[in-house]
C-alpha cells in the first residue's frame, strides 16, 4: 500500500473512533433530580436502552460503510488515474469503467444508510 492510502486509512480510522467515542455524549439525557431520574428509569429503562442500542448500531453500520466506501473510492480513482497515465489512448474506456465502479461503491453505502434507517425506525 502506498503512503497516501495508509494516511487516508489512518485519518478515516481516527474519525470513526472519535465518532464512536462521542456518540454517548449526544445520547445523554438532560440533567434531572435524583428522584425524578429514578422514577423515569423504572418506567423507561428497557425503552431507553433499546433506543441507545439502536442508535449505536445505526452509527456503527453507517460509519463502517462510509469509511470502507471512501477508502475503496480513493483506491479506484487512484488506479484509474494511473491506468490513464500509462495508456492515454484508452482514457475513455478507463474513465467509463472507473465511474461505473464508483457508482456501485456508492450504492453499497446507500444500502448501509437504508439499513441504518430501518434499524432506527422499524426495529
Amino acid at each position: 500500500m502506498s503512503k497516501k492510502i495508509r494516511a487516508i486509512l489512518a485519518v478515516l480510522a481516527v474519525i470513526f473512533i472519535l465518532g464512536a467515542l462521542t456518540l454517548p455524549a449526544f445520547a445523554a439525557d438532560e440533567p434531572q433530580t435524583v428522584a425524578a431520574q429514578q422514577a423515569e428509569e423504572k418506567e423507561d429503562e428497557s425503552s431507553s436502552s433499546v433506543t441507545r442500542t439502536k442508535a449505536l448500531a445505526a452509527a456503527i453500520a453507517i460509519g463502517i460503510a462510509a469509511a470502507a466506501g471512501a477508502v475503496s473510492m480513493a483506491v479506484a480513482i487512484a488506479r484509474g488515474s494511473e491506468a490513464i497515465a500509462r495508456q492515454p489512448e484508452a482514457a475513455g474506456n478507463i474513465r467509463t469503467n472507473t465511474m461505473l465502479g464508483l457508482v456501485f461503491i456508492e450504492t453499497a453505502i446507500i444500502y448501509a444508510l437504508i439499513v441504518a434507517i430501518v434499524i432506527i425506525f422499524v426495529l
